[in-house]
């Protein structure tokens, strides 16, 4: 089991953005990337569970909150005005083998970089 530790993505810029452990609890691991408002907080979190067949299920999810200073009756606040998520399940059968987790970790990587992808996220265009 890996042990929890920072987690450095890059943003559209190519800048390291860094999440830090928060917790783990009963499997939930959380990091954050804290500006200082916690409404604004970017956070990834990892679980992996068991299901009822015994399949091994993991999920992970990202959330990338936009906060804007809103200004009401003369007081500026930080506010939420949107959130991106990522939300990616993953589920395995109890008797998969090593090699073809590694292969759906990799198709996976192979395919955010595809250009269906990357239209369908960066410019909101469904392929055709």
């Amino acid at each position: 089991m890996p042990a929890l530790a920072n987690v450095v993505l890059k943003d559209h810029a190519d800048a390291d953005v860094t999440f830090v452990p928060r917790d783990s609890v009963a499997g939930l691991s959380t990091l954050v990337n804290s500006s200082g408002v916690p409404a604004g907080e970017k956070t990834l979190t990892v679980l992996l569970s068991k299901t009822q067949t015994g399949k091994r299920k993991g999920s992970i999810r990202l959330a990338l909150p936009v906060v804007q200073d809103v200004v009401v009756s003369g007081i500026s606040k930080p506010t939420k005005v949107r959130t991106a998520y990522a939300d990616i399940q993953l589920t395995f059968d109890d008797t998969s083998t090593t090699t073809e987790r590694q292969d759906m970790r990799k198709a996976l990587d192979a395919l955010m970089s595809t250009s269906m992808v990357t239209s369908l996220i960066d410019d909101l265009n469904a392929p055709y």
